[in-house]
């Protein structure tokens, strides 16, 4: 659970940076519709990510990756879909802000091992 929690913190606040960076993606100025889009992306990205990600392996091959890409993508899409009052815009706007959700996680998890590992030494 705590796990859960870290990875929608962590989306909650890859989500607004996104919301701030991109008009297209906005989420109705409720703080709670925004906890409701991490948390929804945080269970899309944990259940059906993977199984769209095994079914798409033939098109993930052939395409070098870029289809992994776009099913990250349709991840960020289906949250649209689901929370109401979240939208992601346009196809480009949706694909800008996949890439800083994806970097924004990407700081967010290497600062928080960065902190795993320290209080590990300090168990020791």
């Amino acid at each position: 659970m705590p796990e859960f929690l870290v990875r929608a913190a962590a989306n909650l606040a890859a989500i607004w940076v996104a919301a701030e960076i991109f008009d297209g993606v906005t989420y109705g100025d409720s703080f709670w519709t925004l906890v409701l889009a991490a948390v929804v992306f945080t269970v899309v990205n944990s259940f059906v990510k993977p199984v769209l990600a095994i079914l798409s392996i033939p098109f993930i091959i052939i395409t070098f990756g870029i289809a992994y890409f776009l099913v990250n993508c349709l991840m960020l899409v289906l949250t649209a879909w689901v929370v109401p009052d979240f939208e992601v815009g346009s196809f480009w706007t949706v694909v800008g802000a996949t890439i800083v959700i994806w970097l924004v996680n990407v700081v967010i998890g290497a600062a928080t091992s960065d902190i795993q590992r320290s209080r590990r030494r300090r168990v020791v």
